[in-house]
């Protein structure tokens, strides 16, 4: 079935990316993001991506209108809404001037507060990819919501599930069951797209349902520094919040982009993910829920015109190696710190933003030959390409499942842990997972949290947690001292029926 889907996506047949992130309403280092829901991934059905697909023919070199594209496209475009637990800003009272007043808010500011979580919602796009539901988005449209809802063009609402995210190239794949086919995109050719293109953008900005924008490609290849991935398609079409996940189409009906992000502020310049970036990547999503990519373990940068001199190299060509990981497979293979890497399995790397892609792309396992300049002489180092740590394999799995009484998943706290997430010490157990419904859940706990204390018993290890519940005498409720960010407090947890 894989292989049928990969051949499908290589031929075309389908289709769904939007420095603001343009879903509703979360604002991230500067740029505006909508904000992943993460449960079972449904079994694919055979026929994934197959069937009918919504596409026109014969692009006028000048459109005259966009009236029948809009029309036979819409229905593809779907509206995402997703719910997320958030923990409020807590401001205090408002107190008198005077010496009583003062007391008071002094009193307060030292007393520690419980957290007050609140409900958020946000907004963005899709784009359905098969006619059995399975719909492309952005990642941070879905990253943290409890609740995912998609609305079609015929206002027919589902609840969808979240069956695959990453973070590194910001995509998600959603799943509904509709009760009939549903009209998909056809998938086009990013490679193909020249500067000048006319395009469509369909989506949902600041909550109006499929509105279609029209403008031209811009630009391709922009670096705009929201990860290693960073490849985009940019746009004058009209894209703002709300758009984050919806298509970029060309004048043939295909999917060419990912509407993703708006620079604030700016006026015409927007910014979508090339769907070449998404095709290969949509299997592994809807069949592991994850990406897999190759590892190398480099640190690298772009050679400036200062550092090919500093390094005496006549062009600055070549990504720069600043570090290398131990025990990484560029390590075994003999890439050092200073080296300068202008090949990677026969492809010449013209810069630093060449490699990453070439590497993550590699089948984890593989013999590759990378090629570096090192002190003026070429050198060519055979090695294995490794299996990239994921983004959610940050935190460990722990050997815990976030399943029963409390609906909590628990790591105990190592080294690596505690750096990853900035802590000073390592006392206290992790929390790596959240039963949505759960008692934990409702209590307001968060991946991330680090549990100190349980019933006023210090915690070091997931046993010491076993161990403090079976000896508790009222096995129903439970007192825990969390840590979050720079503060402590303590959440009650209580067993309902």
């Amino acid at each position: 079935m894989i292989a049928k889907l990969k051949e499908n996506l290589n031929n075309k047949r389908y289709g769904v990316k939007g420095l603001i992130a343009v879903g509703l309403p979360f604002l991230v280092a500067g740029l505006l993001m909508a904000s992943g829901l993460n449960w079972t991934k449904p079994s694919v059905a055979e026929d994934l991506m197959s069937g009918p697909h919504v596409s026109t023919t014969s692009p006028p070199a000048m459109p005259s209108s966009f009236a029948e594209l809009a029309d036979k496209l819409s229905p593809t475009v779907v509206n995402v809404k997703v719910t997320k637990i958030e923990k409020a800003d807590f401001h205090g009272p408002q107190f008198p001037e005077g010496n009583f007043g003062e007391f008071f808010e002094r009193f307060f500011k030292e007393m520690p507060r419980m957290p007050e979580n609140h409900r958020t919602q946000g907004a963005g796009s899709g784009v359905i990819i098969s006619e059995d539901g399975y719909i492309l988005t952005n990642n941070h449209v879905v990253e943290g919501a409890k609740e995912v809802t998609v609305t079609l063009a015929d206002k027919k609402e589902y609840g969808a599930q979240v069956v695959g995210r990453d973070p590194k190239t910001d995509l998600a794949v959603l799943k509904i069951e509709a009760k009939k086919p549903l009209p998909a995109a056809a998938m086009g050719d990013s490679e193909h797209l020249r500067v000048g293109d006319w395009v469509v953008a369909i989506g949902n900005p600041f909550g109006l349902s499929h509105t279609v924008t029209s403008g031209i490609v811009s630009a391709k290849g922009r670096v705009i520094g929201a990860g290693p991935y960073d490849d985009f398609i940019q746009t004058d079409a009209s894209i703002n919040p709300g758009n984050s996940g919806g298509p970029l189409f060309n004048m043939s009906g295909e999917v060419v982009g990912i509407n993703t992000a708006i620079i604030p502020y700016g006026q015409g310049i927007g910014f979508a993910i090339p769907v070449n970036t998404a095709k290969p990547l949509i299997p592994q999503l809807v069949t592991k829920g994850e990406v897999t990519r190759g590892y190398l373990g480099v640190s690298i940068q772009t050679i400036t015109p200062d550092l090919a001199k500093a390094l005496k190299v006549k062009d600055h060509e070549g990504a720069l190696v600043a570090d290398v990981i131990s025990g990484s497979p560029a390590e075994k293979g003999g890439i050092e710190r200073g080296d300068i890497i202008i090949a990677y399995d026969g492809k010449a790397v013209k810069d630093s933003h060449d490699l990453p892609p070439m590497v993550a792309a590699t089948p984890v396992d593989e013999e590759v030959t990378v090629t570096v300049l090192r002190d003026g002489k070429e050198h060519k180092l055979p090695m294995k390409v490794g299996k990239l740590p994921s983004e959610e394999a940050k935190i460990e799995k722990s050997v815990q499942p976030a399943k029963g009484k409390w609906g909590l998943q628990l790591h105990d706290l190592n080294p690596q842990i505690a750096h990853q997430l900035g802590l000073k010490d390592e006392q206290g157990v992790v929390v790596v997972g959240v039963e949505p419904g759960s008692p934990a859940d409702e209590a307001g706990i968060q991946q991330g949290d680090v549990i100190v204390e349980m019933d006023r018993h210090s915690v070091h290890s997931v046993n010491d947690i076993k161990e403090n519940i079976d000896k508790s005498k009222d096995k129903d409720h439970v007192l825990l001292l969390v840590q979050r960010d720079n503060g402590t407090f303590y959440i009650p947890l209580e067993q309902q029926g």
